[in-house]
């Protein structure tokens, strides 16, 4: 009898999978969009986990010289949480190199890596994207945008081929299509930073964008 009730328990035990209970310890990956970027380009990078506790992960990014950010926590509300950057890789801001990905979470640690090349792609400051977005709101007037151009971008990428100044920043007029269509364009993601320097450099260098004397 003693052996029969093993053997109905043994049963039990693989039929309805009455097993002890394990605290199995949560797991974290790093899933990267692609393994090498360029300037311009935008990293994104998926954190995957086993259980969502409620504690955000914490990241830092490094480069190859130790060099990294402060803490950033990223919420985790779902089993794959996608992380994508706001800002675009810049030549001014980030060399060239090898980088790292550092994430915590529930005392889990995995890093992950890629590499940043020169894909000599063009692409806007930061300071300018953001009197781009001014000036499409009406905010500040044309010249802003050229004195941007003028003190920020490289003149081999673009040239101003006049001198701005506090007097005549206010006498620069960009044509209205440029404004309606190509930059509503770029602010909507459809065409890109290059393609939209293409674009105020053509005016330029035309004369179509000019001081306008009184």
């Amino acid at each position: 009898m003693r052996i029969t009730g093993l053997i109905v328990v043994a049963f039990l035990v693989v039929s309805f999978g009455i097993f002890p209970l394990v605290s199995a310890e949560p797991t974290l990956e790093i899933i990267m969009e692609k393994k090498t970027y360029s300037y311009c380009e935008k990293l994104f990078y998926t954190i995957k986990v086993s259980e969502v506790t409620g504690k955000p992960a914490i990241i830092h990014i490094r480069d190859e010289a130790g060099k990294g950010s402060s803490a950033i926590p990223i919420p985790i509300s779902e089993l794959e949480n996608p992380v994508p950057s706001r800002m675009a890789f810049e030549k001014e801001i980030f060399p060239l190199g090898k980088y790292y990905i550092d994430v915590e979470y529930e005392e889990q640690k995995v890093t992950a890596e890629f590499s940043l090349i020169d894909g000599n792609n063009i692409c806007l400051p930061i300071a300018i994207q953001s009197i781009f977005t001014n000036w499409l709101s009406g905010n500040v007037v044309d010249g802003f945008i050229i004195d941007a151009f003028e003190k920020f971008v490289d003149d081999e990428i673009i040239k101003v081929p006049f001198e701005i100044n506090q007097d005549n920043v206010y006498q620069i007029d960009i044509p209205d299509w440029v404004r309606e269509n190509s930059s509503l364009w770029w602010y909507q993601g459809l065409i890109s930073d290059q393609e939209l320097i293409q674009v105020f450099k053509y005016l330029l260098d035309e004369e179509i964008i000019t001081v306008q004397m009184n």
